[in-house]
């Protein structure tokens, strides 16, 4: 019995030290030694920045989740239930919209197909980008909450935006307002995360609506407590040195009036219960509501953009919770001084940016970006949506935005912050 004892002892013990053993080596030496898989994003040592070339011809750590999950053993595996394959219950309904709705003239939705060709400066264009990013997150005197915390400073309920594929090697932060309902359908088809009748989708275009914002069906950072506890934080660093690491951004002002045009001028319950009511009741002086969104828009009462506007500079909101994601900076949701990003693309280059992105990650043969999303808000609507509000809080809503508007290149509205 003692003998048995002392065996079970130094098996554990032996694990252990295996397990250690394992972090060590990966963290030394990377886990492209494990196997060849796909390009890898540069290593973070100082020096110019790589080419998108350079960063796609470099191997690629593989999928190593399921080897450490072996390793940490059978006490992990009953809560391993993230990133696995799942098939959902069938659509009856098509994920995109029918032609003539009310949705297809707010959202502005372009099925049209175009050619994307890489235009002369594209690699250039990147350059200036992650440069520009990198020097305001250096520069001292360019201040913004957030700013200076470390990547382990940051909450983990605050990485829920930082969805991983493992096949390819890459992590897509995605931001709402910024075509991510087909970066997320791209995502999904890498990943395989997702089966339609027993076989992963192809199409992204076929991947409906309703399970492309189901958070169960990515991998996300926030979801890594669960799968690899206490070694979560340090595979995420691992995973966030080795990968291509991209997100696409949009001028700020512009995805605010895009955020209220989806959210508040279409029937939207949820949004029409959580935010709208409030609102109303806030900043529209009305006590008694209709029950449901359809109800309050017969009887006309929607929510305007200026109350939208006094809600977002209003200090009792984010008091009671953070922004919503939809109205939440970039920044805050993607945290750019904390992950260096290989690839910043904008919505105002989407075309271009999206056929240059998806060669450099080697899969432009396996899939393309679907076609365009084209929400018509569009920059030279700025002037009109903001000119029933007043310049002292333009002014304001341009100070709560303003770390959007510099680390990503967005010139200032001057036009709307002067009398």
């Amino acid at each position: 019995m003692a003998k048995a004892r002392l065996f079970r002892l130094g098996l554990v013990l032996g694990s252990a030290f295996m397990v250690l053993l394992i972090i060590v080596y990966w963290d030394s030496v990377g886990t492209a030694h494990f196997a060849p898989h796909m390009a890898f994003s540069r290593l973070h040592t100082p020096g110019p920045h790589p080419s998108p070339e350079q960063v796609a011809g470099r191997e690629l750590a593989p999928d190593v989740d399921a080897f450490l999950e072996n390793l940490l053993g059978a006490g992990t595996k009953q809560n391993v239930q993230l990133g696995k394959k799942t098939e959902p219950p069938p659509l009856p309904t098509s994920s995109r919209p029918p032609l003539g709705s009310v949705e297809e003239s707010v959202r502005g939705y372009d099925w049209s197909s175009r050619d994307a060709q890489q235009g002369p400066d594209s690699d250039g264009r990147q350059a200036e980008r992650r440069g520009v990013l990198r020097d305001f997150c250096a520069n001292a005197s360019f201040e913004f909450p957030t700013k200076e915390r470390s990547f382990d400073d940051i909450p983990n309920y605050e990485l829920n935006h930082l969805i991983v594929d493992d096949r390819h090697g890459i992590i897509y932060c995605y931001v709402p307002k910024v075509a991510c309902t087909n970066w997320k359908r791209v995502m999904i088809v890498l990943s395989g995360s997702l089966l339609h009748r027993g076989a992963p989708y192809q199409d992204p275009l076929d991947i409906p609506r309703q399970y492309v914002h189901n958070s169960s069906t990515h991998l996300t950072f926030n979801k890594f407590w669960r799968r690899y506890g206490k070694f979560s934080r340090h595979l995420m660093k691992v995973k966030l040195q080795k990968y291509t690491k991209f997100l696409f951004v949009r001028d700020p002002f512009v995805r605010l009036i895009s955020a209220f045009r989806s959210k508040f001028e279409l029937e939207n319950e949820e949004f029409y219960r959580r935010f709208a009511v409030p609102m109303l009741r806030a900043y529209a002086n009305l006590t008694s509501l209709p029950a449901s969104v359809s109800e309050a828009f017969s009887a006309g009462l929607k929510v305007t953009f200026s109350h939208f506007i006094q809600y977002l500079l209003d200090p009792r909101t984010e008091k009671l919770a953070p922004f919503n994601e939809h109205w939440r900076q970039v920044h805050r949701l993607c945290h750019p001084c904390q992950i260096e990003y290989d690839f910043v693309g904008k919505l105002e280059t989407l075309d271009q940016d999206a056929a240059q992105l998806l060669r450099l990650l080697k899969v432009d043969g396996q899939l393309h970006f679907p076609p365009s999303y084209r929400n018509r808000t569009a920059s030279s609507w700025e002037e009109d949506w903001f000119s029933k509000i007043p310049l002292a809080w333009r002014r304001q809503l341009y100070k709560l935005y303003e770390a959007d508007f510099v680390l990503f290149g967005y010139p200032k509205p001057e036009h709307l912050l002067r009398d």
